[in-house]
């Protein structure tokens, strides 16, 4: 309980120091594209492997040195509230997220989304969903590398729900490589107990992407099928690595 406490407080104050660093990022973003990315990439970077590391998580990563060039889609499973943070703090890049609008109404949270080039989707609303996927898929065309979680849910260490076949529309309109991403214990850290932090080791594997060619046509069912089964092949993995954040 006291370890939850101090990471809420941390979490908090440390949200409000970096309110300096807002403005620093939207200045480099009228000057100069490419440092903008690399100071949000970095303090995005910081602010979340600080995040798990105070709530006690060991992080052992596979794969994420092997990752290509250029823009991605990363499919990942969804354990927990914990796996945002991971993916920022291991994916060796600025990444932005499919995220649910609400979370764009949070103060400074949704700020920061916003730089690091999330969409926002509102599950509600048929016709912004279909806008908000070909806003992303802009945005890979771009440049931009997202994160999507296609069960639509946190899966809290149970049987990963089936993985939507909209949710890979995105790399279909955007013919960027699909990256599929393991992450196995992360619920450990908070809801497998009853939302308090305990240490945890937790594996993130990211897998050989899957190139999408554009000139062949690909059934979306099939294709969310794929990435499930290359995502749910390493959940059994307990084996040691070489790089541990």
């Amino acid at each position: 309980m006291i370890r939850t406490g101090l990471w809420f407080i941390y979490f908090f104050i440390h949200l409000v120091l970096v309110i300096p660093g807002l403005g620093i990022a939207h200045m480099l973003k009228r000057k100069d594209g490419e440092k903008a990315d690399a100071y949000i990439h970095r303090r995005a970077y910081l602010w979340a492997a600080s995040l798990v590391k105070f709530a006690g998580g060991k992080i052992v990563v596979h794969g994420n040195e092997q990752l290509p060039d250029g823009p991605v889609l990363f499919v990942a499973g969804h354990q927990g509230n914990f796996d945002i943070p991971i993916l920022l703090s291991t994916a060796n890049r600025k990444i932005g997220f499919i995220s649910k609008v609400e979370v764009k109404k949070i103060p400074l949270i949704g700020s920061w989304m916003k730089l690091l080039d999330c969409v926002f989707i509102d599950r509600k609303d048929r016709r912004q969903s279909v806008a908000a996927i070909r806003e992303g898929s802009e945005k890979l065309k771009n440049g931009s590398s997202l994160v999507i979680f296609p069960e639509g849910t946190r899966n809290r260490g149970g049987k990963p729900g089936q993985f939507k076949k909209g949710s890979l529309k995105l790399a279909q309109l955007s013919g960027v490589p699909i990256v599929p991403v393991t992450i196995n214990g992360s619920y450990r850290l908070m809801e497998a107990n009853g939302g308090k932090m305990k240490p945890a080791r937790v594996i993130v594997t990211y897998g050989e992407p899957i190139t999408i060619h554009q000139d062949k046509k690909i059934d979306a069912a099939e294709l969310a099928a794929l990435v499930q089964q290359r995502v749910e092949e390493h959940l059994p993995a307990a084996v040691e690595s070489e790089s541990v954040l």
